[in-house]
C-alpha cells in the first residue's frame, strides 16, 4: 500500500470510528465532547501541517490507535469501558483501569511524535539528550492535560466527574502522569530503531 493511500485509509478509519461511537454514546454528550476534543484538535493540526511536515507511517498508525483509545473512552466514559470492567473482574482489581491505558498511550504515542518532530526540525541528534527531552515533552503534555481536567471541573462546578474519572482514587493524577512517563520511556526503548528505519523509508517514498 502506498504512503498516501495508507494516510487516507487511517484518516477514514478514525473518522468512521468517531461517527459510529458518537451517534449514541453511553456517556452524556458533554463527556463525549470533552474526551474526543483531543482527537478533533489532533486531526485539524495534522491536516494543516501535512504539506510541510508529513509524518512517518509508524507515527500515523500510532496516532490512529491513540485516537481509537480516546474515542472508546469518550463513548462509555473511562470508568465504565467494558474492557476495563472485564479486566477488573478477572484480576480482582478495585477499579476500572481503562484510564490507565489511556494515560500510558498519552506518553507512548506522543513520544514517537515528539521524537520525529525534534529529529526533523531541530539540531538534536539521536542519543541521551533526545531521549531525555522527548520524555520531558510527554510529561509536560501530561501535566497540561491534568490542568485542563482541573479547569473543566472547576468551570463545571463539580459536574465533570465522568471526565475526571478519578473513581475515588486520591492518587489518580500521580498515577496518570506515571503511566505517561512509563509510556514515553518504553516507546523510545522499544521503537527507536523501527522509527528511524521507517522515517528513512518514508522520506525516500516522499522524495525528500
Amino acid at each position: 500500500m502506498s504512503y498516501s493511500t495508507e494516510k487516507r485509509l487511517l484518516l477514514g478509519l478514525v473518522l468512521a470510528t468517531c461517527l459510529f461511537l458518537g451517534i449514541s454514546p453511553v456517556a452524556d454528550r458533554e463527556t463525549w465532547l470533552l474526551e474526543n476534543a483531543p482527537v478533533f484538535l489532533g486531526i485539524a493540526i495534522l491536516l494543516a501541517t501535512d504539506s510541510r511536515l508529513p509524518l512517518s507511517r509508524l507515527t500515523y498508525r500510532l496516532l490512529a490507535i491513540h485516537a481509537v483509545i480516546l474515542m472508546v473512552g469518550g463513548h462509555w466514559s473511562y470508568a465504565k469501558v467494558p474492557l476495563g470492567d472485564w479486566v477488573r473482574d478477572a484480576l480482582g482489581l478495585a477499579r476500572n483501569h481503562y484510564d490507565r491505558l489511556g494515560h500510558f498511550a498519552q506518553g507512548f504515542v506522543p513520544a514517537i511524535l515528539a521524537r520525529e518532530v525534534l529529529l526533523r526540525r531541530s539540531p538534536l541528534a539521536r542519543g541521551g539528550w533526545l531521549f531525555f527531552l522527548v520524555v520531558c515533552v510527554c510529561l509536560a503534555f501530561s501535566a497540561l492535560y491534568e490542568l485542563v481536567e482541573w479547569w473543566v471541573a472547576a468551570l463545571s462546578a463539580g459536574g465533570a466527574t465522568a471526565f475526571l474519572g478519578t473513581q475515588g482514587d486520591p492518587w489518580d493524577t500521580q498515577w496518570d502522569m506515571f503511566m505517561a512517563l512509563s509510556g514515553a520511556v518504553l516507546a523510545q526503548l522499544t521503537l527507536a530503531r523501527v522509527h528511524d528505519r521507517g522515517m528513512a523509508g518514508d522520506s525516500a517514498v516522499r522524495g525528500k
